[in-house]
C-alpha cells in the first residue's frame, strides 16, 4: 500500500493513534490537515500537519485545502479520515466536492446530525431499545428548571465543536456537580466563557473507572458492519481538560460483550452509517450497559484497537482502497495507555484487572500510545517530558 496517502483530519492524539496503525500496517506516513496541531503531534516521523489554517471550519477553506493538497499528490491514492466530531460534519456537507479527489466513507449530513449529536443518539437508542442516560436540554439564556433525576448531574456540551473553540479559566470537558448550587454555578461558568450552545444535564451512573467500556466500529460502504472491538476502561484520566478520556484499556477477547456489539452494529446498521463509530458506556450495578455518546470517528484512545491485533488502518483500505470485503478482527489480549504505568498501577480502582493487565505487559502485550518504535531523539525527549508533566497532573487531580 506504498501508494496510499492517509490525509487524517485533525491535530491530537487521536490522529497520532491513526497515523501509527498506518505506520505498522503498510509502512506508510500520514498527513494531517487541522486548525492547529496540537502537542502530541510534535516531532513525529510518522506524521506531519500538511495543512494548519485557522479558518479551516469554512467549507470553502476546507475544501480548498483538501483539493490541493490532492493535486499535489497526483501519484497517491489520498484516502481521507476524520478524526474529529465537526470535521465528520464538515465532511459530511463537502463530500461531493471532495469525492473526486478522496476514498473516504462519511454518512449523509442529517445521519451525522442524528446520531453524532448526544441529542440525536438518545434519541436513535430510545428508538433501538438501548439505555442512556436520563438527561434534560438546558438552551442558552435559561434557568435550570426542576430536574426528573436525582444529583449527582452531569454537565455537558451538546455541541463538542462549538465548546472546543472556548477558552475560559475553570473548563472542563465534562463536569459533575454534587447539588442545585454548584450545577447553578457550572452553568454560569460556561456561558460566561462564551459557550452559547445547548447544555446537557444528565443522570450520574456511579460506579467506578472499571465500569466504563469502549467501543470501536467501522461501517463499511455496504452498510455492513464487519469490524468492532471492545475494550474494558482500567483508568479516566483526571485533568480538568482531559476528564472523560481514558488513561489506559484492556482488551481481552473472551471479554466481548456479544449482545451488546450486535445491538450496536443493528442501530448502525438501519441508520445508515458509514465509517468509523465510536461508543463510550458504563455498566449500571445491575451490569446493564447504559451508552453516553456515540463519537462520529474513531475514538481518541482506538488504537487500543491496534494494540490488540485490528488494526484501524486495514478496514477504510480494505473496504475503499482495495474494494474487498473487510477482514473480521482477530483480537489478542493487550493493555493500552497513555497514562504513565506507575499512575495507572497506582490509581486503577479493580485490583483483579490491574494483574491480568500488568502481567500481558510484562510479556510484551503493552502499547504506549504516544511513543512508536521507529520515532527519533526529538520525540523521545518531548514524550519524557510530556509524561513526566502527565505524572505531576494526575497526582494533583486525584
Amino acid at each position: 500500500m506504498a501508494g496510499v496517502l492517509p490525509v487524517l483530519l485533525g491535530g491530537d492524539a487521536n490522529v497520532y493513534g491513526m497515523a501509527r496503525s498506518f505506520y505498522e500496517a503498510y509502512g506508510v506516513h500520514s498527513v494531517a490537515v487541522c486548525k492547529r496541531a496540537l502537542p502530541a503531534l510534535a516531532h513525529s516521523r510518522l506524521v506531519k500537519a500538511a495543512v494548519e489554517n485557522p479558518r479551516l471550519e469554512e467549507d470553502s477553506v476546507f475544501t480548498a485545502a483538501l483539493i490541493a493538497l490532492a493535486e499535489a499528490h497526483p501519484d497517491r491514492t489520498c484516502l481521507l479520515i476524520s478524526c474529529a466530531d465537526g470535521y465528520t460534519m464538515q465532511l459530511a456537507r463537502c463530500r461531493e466536492a471532495l469525492a473526486p479527489y478522496y476514498k473516504f466513507a462519511c454518512p449523509a449530513p442529517a445521519t451525522v446530525q442524528s446520531l453524532g449529536t448526544k441529542e440525536g443518539f438518545a434519541r436513535v437508542c430510545t428508538e433501538h431499545g438501548l439505555r442512556t442516560p436520563r438527561s434534560v436540554t438546558l438552551p442558552c439564556g435559561e434557568r435550570v428548571p426542576e430536574l426528573p433525576f436525582a444529583g449527582p448531574v452531569v454537565v455537558k456540551p451538546a455541541d463538542s465543536p462549538a465548546y472546543w473553540n472556548c477558552r475560559f479559566a475553570g473548563k472542563r470537558k465534562v463536569y459533575l456537580t454534587q447539588d442545585a448550587a454548584e450545577l447553578a454555578a457550572v452553568v454560569d461558568t460556561v456561558r460566561q466563557g462564551g459557550y452559547a450552545g445547548d447544555l446537557l444535564l444528565q443522570e450520574y451512573i456511579p460506579g467506578p473507572d472499571t465500569a466504563l467500556g469502549v467501543v470501536n466500529a467501522y461501517c463499511a460502504k455496504d452498510g455492513s458492519v464487519p469490524w468492532m472491538v471492545q475494550g474494558q476502561v482500567l483508568l479516566q484520566e483526571r485533568t480538568p481538560e482531559g476528564i472523560g478520556n481514558y488513561a489506559a484499556i484492556l482488551t481481552e477477547p473472551a471479554r466481548q460483550d456479544t449482545a451488546l456489539l450486535a445491538a450496536l452494529a443493528a442501530l448502525l446498521r438501519r441508520s445508515g452509517w458509514r465509517g468509523y463509530a465510536n461508543f463510550d458506556f458504563k455498566y449500571d450495578r445491575s451490569g446493564e450497559p447504559v451508552l453516553f455518546e456515540m463519537n462520529p470517528r474513531q475514538g481518541r484512545a482506538s488504537y487500543f484497537c491496534t494494540a490488540a491485533g485490528a488494526s484501524l488502518a486495514l478496514p477504510p483500505v480494505e473496504d475503499l482502497v482495495q474494494q474487498d470485503a473487510v477482514t473480521l478482527p482477530m483480537l489478542r489480549p493487550s493493555v493500552w495507555y497513555t497514562a504513565p504505568w506507575g499512575i495507572v498501577r497506582r490509581y486503577c480502582p479493580d485490583k483483579s484487572l490491574l494483574q491480568r493487565a500488568d502481567s500481558l505487559r510484562r510479556r510484551g502485550r503493552g502499547r504506549c500510545h504516544l511513543l512508536a518504535p521507529g520515532e527519533g531523539p526529538a520525540r523521545r525527549v518531548w514524550f519524557a517530558v510530556r509524561q513526566g508533566a502527565y505524572r505531576r497532573k494526575m497526582k494533583k487531580s486525584f
